[in-house]
């Protein structure tokens, strides 16, 4: 099966993503004067990115359910704990209750020579 090209040029996928960084820094200004104003923020920058074919960088993924997409900040709205056994860190959402768990690798001790 032959891949599909992209209809979107290159620079309009530079400027979405400028779109989404920016968005993404908004929802942090904001969230503790108008968190409803966050959790929108957060849904356009999906829009966007949906509508562009473009990822949402890995540093914001981790910033938003993706059940309700609220903006989270651990304290705030969500709980953030690690599971030694699943070696994963889990992260509960206050506003649904949505629970994500992102795996996590121990880092590996250098050997001495």
């Amino acid at each position: 099966m032959a891949e599909r090209k992209s209809t979107k040029p290159e620079w309009q996928k530079k400027i979405a993503l400028e779109r989404i960084t920016r968005l993404f820094g908004q929802a942090e200004k904001e969230f503790m004067d108008h968190p409803e104003r966050s959790h929108r923020y957060v849904q356009l920058a999906r829009k966007i990115a949906m509508r562009y074919n473009i990822g949402i960088p890995k540093e914001y993924k981790r910033r938003f359910c993706k059940k309700c997409y609220s903006y989270l900040v651990p304290g705030a709205n969500c709980k953030v704990r690690t599971n030694a056994r699943q070696r994963a860190v889990t992260v509960t959402c206050g506003e649904c209750g949505n629970i994500m768990r992102f795996p996590y690798r121990k880092e590996k001790k250098s050997k001495k020579k």
